[in-house]
């Protein structure tokens, strides 16, 4: 009966190993977006923008909230305003 239920269920292993890698990218995205270092360089990275005059003062402070909503997982998901 083994043999007989591998060879049938033979055709959905590659559907299987696609979620199972799916399953991996998505555990692997959760974790960088919840990792503390991936959001201390991302703020680093916006104080290093502000000093160089690339964004305003409001820009980095909605996007350090970006970020720390990112890392709570409070606030609502942003969408891009239309012009």
């Amino acid at each position: 009966m083994g043999l007989l239920s591998f060879i049938a269920t033979l055709p959905l292993a590659p559907v299987r190993g696609v979620i199972s890698l799916a399953e991996l990218i998505q555990r692997q995205v959760e974790d960088e977006l919840h990792n503390p270092a991936s959001a201390r360089r991302a703020l680093e990275e916006l104080e290093d923008a502000r000093a160089a005059g690339e964004i305003s003062a409001e820009e980095e402070e909605q996007a350090q909230q970006a970020i720390l909503d990112r890392m709570t997982g409070t606030g609502q998901p942003t969408t891009p305003e239309k012009e």
